[in-house]
C-alpha cells in the first residue's frame, strides 16, 4: 500500500475498514470510539448511499491498528465531492493515542482531497480539536446533550423536569400505553410511518425507508426500535444504538394526535431504565441545531448536560459565511416540500439524502 508521507516517523497509510480484519478489534479497544465507528454503521452507509469509507493511519499493514482518521467519500453532482467524518453521524472522534499524529493524518487526508479535486473534508469530533495546518478551514457548531446515568435510578428521575417530564412519564404509565421493542420488519415499518408524519410536520423529507432497514440488518442487537401504542395504534417510536457503555437516542417520531399522552417521554424513560439495568453509563441524546430551541429545551428537561459540537471543514475557504438569502430559500423549499403528496414526499427524501451526507 502506497505511503502518503515518507519520514522518519511512521508513514501514513490508507485503509478500507470494511475490508480490514483488524477494524472491529481496534474499534472495541479504542477509548473514544462510538457506534458511528463500527462496521455495522459503515456498512449501512455504503449499502444505502454508496459511501465508501476510508481510514488514514500511521499503522503498518502488517501490525495492529493503533490510530485512525475515518471518513466516507461523498460524491454528488448537486452538493460537491468531499470526505466527511462521518455522514449522518452526530460525532466521529479521531481515534489517536498520540495527539501529535493528528495534524499529519489530517494533512494526508487534505492532500487526498486536493489530488482528487474534491471540494473539502469535514471533521465532526466529539470534543474540540486544536489542529494547526496550512490549509484554509472554517467551523460551525451544534448543541449536544448527554445524560449521566451513573447515579441511582431514583436520583436520575428526580433530576427530570417536574412538570414537562416527570408528569408526562407518570401520565403515560397511568394510561397504560403498551410498549414493544425489537427490530423486526413490522417494527421498522411502524417506525417509518411515524417518521414520515414527523418529518412532514418539520417540513423535512424523511430518509429512505431502506436506510432504517439497513441499520437494523447491519447493526443487529446494537440497534433497538421501541414503540409505545395507544389502543393498538403506534403513538411514538424511538430508534436507539448501543456501543460499549453508551446508549444513543438517534431517531424519534410520533403521531401528533397522541402527544398529550406522553408516549415519547415513556419511551425515553424505558431507555433509561433498561440502561441502568445493563450498567450503561450515559445516554447520548445527540445533536440539535442551535436555533432549534424547542428540541434543546426538551433535552434540557431530561437533566442532560449541554455542550457544543464544533465541526470543521478543511481545504476550502469561506464555506460558512452567513447569507440571509440562503435562509429565505431554505424556508421556501421547506414550505414546498411539506405540501407534496405522500409518495412524492418520500421520493424526495430518497433522491436527496445521498447528496447531503
Amino acid at each position: 500500500m502506497a505511503a502518503l508521507i515518507s519520514a522518519a516517523r511512521p508513514a501514513i497509510q490508507r485503509v478500507q475498514p470494511l475490508d480490514d480484519p483488524r477494524w472491529d478489534q481496534f474499534v472495541d479497544r479504542s477509548r473514544d470510539s462510538s457506534v458511528f465507528h463500527t462496521r455495522g454503521w459503515l456498512d449501512a452507509l455504503r449499502r444505502t448511499y454508496g459511501y465508501e469509507p476510508v481510514v488514514f493511519t500511521t499503522s503498518s499493514p502488517a501490525g495492529d491498528l493503533e490510530d485512525c482518521l475515518l471518513f466516507c467519500r461523498v460524491n454528488s453532482w448537486l452538493t460537491g465531492t468531499r470526505l466527511v467524518s462521518l455522514p449522518f453521524s452526530d460525532h466521529c472522534a479521531p481515534l489517536v493515542r498520540n495527539p501529535s499524529e493528528l495534524p499529519r493524518l489530517l494533512e494526508a487526508a487534505v492532500r487526498e482531497v486536493q489530488r482528487g479535486k474534491m471540494d473539502y473534508l469535514e471533521l465532526r469530533p466529539r470534543s474540540p480539536l486544536a489542529i494547526g495546518t496550512a490549509f484554509p478551514s472554517s467551523e460551525y457548531s451544534y448543541c449536544f446533550h448527554q445524560l449521566d446515568l451513573t447515579a441511582d435510578l431514583d436520583t436520575v428521575f428526580r433530576r427530570l423536569h417536574r412538570d414537562s417530564t416527570q408528569r408526562k412519564i407518570r401520565r403515560a404509565e397511568r394510561d397504560r400505553l403498551t410498549y414493544e421493542e425489537g427490530r423486526s420488519e413490522w417494527m421498522v415499518d411502524a417506525f417509518y410511518r411515524l417518521m414520515v408524519l414527523t418529518r412532514r410536520r418539520h417540513r423535512i423529507p424523511p430518509q429512505p425507508k431502506h436506510w432504517f432497514q439497513n441499520l437494523a440488518d447491519c447493526l443487529g442487537d446494537r440497534l433497538k426500535i421501541r414503540i409505545a401504542s395507544a389502543n393498538g395504534e403506534p403513538a411514538a417510536a424511538v430508534l436507539t444504538l448501543r456501543h460499549k457503555d453508551v446508549l444513543m437516542y438517534k431517531y424519534g417520531a410520533s403521531e401528533p394526535r397522541f402527544h398529550k399522552l406522553g408516549a415519547m417521554h415513556l419511551l425515553l424513560w424505558r431507555c433509561i431504565q433498561e440502561a441502568k439495568r445493563e450498567g450503561i453509563q450515559a445516554l447520548d441524546l445527540g445533536r440539535s441545531s442551535t436555533n432549534d430551541l424547542g428540541l434543546i429545551t426538551f433535552k434540557d428537561h431530561w437533566g442532560a448536560t449541554r455542550s457544543n459540537l464544533t465541526y470543521s471543514r478543511h481545504g476550502m475557504a469561506g464555506r460558512f459565511e452567513y447569507r440571509p438569502d440562503e435562509c429565505r430559500k431554505e424556508r421556501y423549499a421547506k414550505y414546498l416540500v411539506s405540501h407534496l403528496p405522500g409518495r412524492l414526499f418520500e421520493a424526495v427524501g430518497q433522491l436527496l439524502y445521498r447528496h447531503i451526507g
